[in-house]
């Protein structure tokens, strides 16, 4: 050997017969100390080992052939029979290829090793995205170039449990990363104040619509339920300046709720005076109608009557519009009498009407 030179150095650590820095070296089984073992003679060993703790001694009994037997037995069992949870379903594979039957919840036999089982949950799951301070994936550019922070959620079930196991490698990863990019692709064509407050809803059923088109043309087995949008906020850096906004923006909405209130109250007043007037109007058209249907109807009847004998009526119409026409006339008219030197006597003051006396415009009595 290299290291066994003449000095007795025992090899490139030196140290005598140590044979090697662990001390003395192993002993072979009947050569001299320093020599290398036998391996055949551990090998005859062990079997004798073996043989002592066989029952019987000698060769190995059918017992522990038995025993070997039922231990392989018990372990195939074990790798044959697999349980299906009550919010799975499993599917076998034969060779790798995938057999056509679903195993529902319960137990279940397969041929292992020749078959295996892939299991997929078919019960509704929940994905989160975005949210936190160190985490950029909510933080979205929207369509009037602010920044948001969006933090949603997607409900998910497995549709197609083949699809799901089979033509995906990573089928909950590609989800997570769908859905957010149609988030970013629907926040990016709305404005901020979409997203904040004004169209959520519609917002949410734009980002399933993409997610769900999505994963139809990947294959990958999933139905989207609801995606629900959880929190909008501007980043951290810029909050103070967007409460700023928001604080600017209620104002505004309280001002012209307070304008609108005022412009109500003014036209609830001017429509009743509106409808005052109309009343009103209405009510003086009725009255001329009325008493022209009645000057009318006195026509009609003087003129029935007139008709009937018109020198009388005549003379009747001629007394009545003289006394309508002399009634308040202050000159009185005396036909000449036929005496001669007799001048009548007329009490003028007694043949006028007492006439209360007016104040005229210089604060005198008429």
């Amino acid at each position: 050997m290299p290291w066994n030179d003449k000095s007795g150095g025992g090899g490139p650590w030196g140290g005598g017969n140590n044979g090697g820095p662990w001390g003395q070296g192993p002993k072979g089984p009947s050569g001299p100390q320093g020599t290398p073992p036998d391996l055949e003679d551990i090998i005859r060993k062990g079997q004798d080992r073996l043989k002592h703790m066989i029952p019987g001694g000698g060769g190995p009994s059918p017992a522990l052939f038995g025993l070997i037997a039922l231990a392989l037995v018990v372990l195939w069992g074990f790798k044959a029979i697999y349980t299906v949870q009550p919010d799975e379903v499993a599917v076998e594979l034969r060779f790798g290829v995938p057999k056509a039957e679903l195993s529902e919840p319960g137990l279940h036999f397969h041929w292992w090793p020749m078959d295996r089982v892939e299991t997929a949950k078919i019960s509704e799951q929940l994905v989160n995205i975005g949210g936190g301070s160190g985490n950029a994936s909510g933080l979205m550019l929207s369509g009037d170039q602010n920044i948001v922070n969006v933090q949603f959620s997607v409900a998910y079930q497995v549709s197609d449990p083949k699809q799901y196991l089979f033509d995906v490698s990573d089928p909950d990863g590609m989800l997570r990363q769908v859905s957010e990019s149609a988030m970013r692709e629907v926040v990016g064509r709305r404005p901020a104040q979409d997203i904040f407050r004004d169209d959520r809803e519609g917002i949410a059923a734009g980002v399933r619509e993409i997610i769900q088109a999505t994963l139809d043309e990947y294959k990958a087995g999933l139905n989207i339920n609801a995606v629900s949008i959880e929190d909008a906020a501007p980043p951290r850096e810029v909050a103070d300046a967007f409460d700023e906004v928001q604080r600017a923006e209620q104002d505004e909405d309280k001002f012209v709720e307070q304008a609108n209130q005022y412009s109500n109250q003014k036209l609830g007043a001017a429509r009743g005076q509106a409808a005052q007037v109309r009343e009103e109007a209405a009510a003086y058209k009725n009255r001329v109608m009325q008493e022209a249907e009645g000057e009318a109807q006195r026509f009609i009847s003087v003129y029935d009557e007139y008709a009937k004998a018109p020198e009388v009526t005549r003379q009747r119409l001629y007394f009545e519009t003289m006394e309508k026409v002399l009634k308040d006339s202050n000159k009185v008219l005396l036909e000449q009498s036929g005496g001669q030197g007799v001048v009548p006597y007329l009490p003028l003051p007694a043949l006028q009407p007492n006439k209360a006396k007016t104040p005229d415009s210089t604060g005198g009595a008429q």
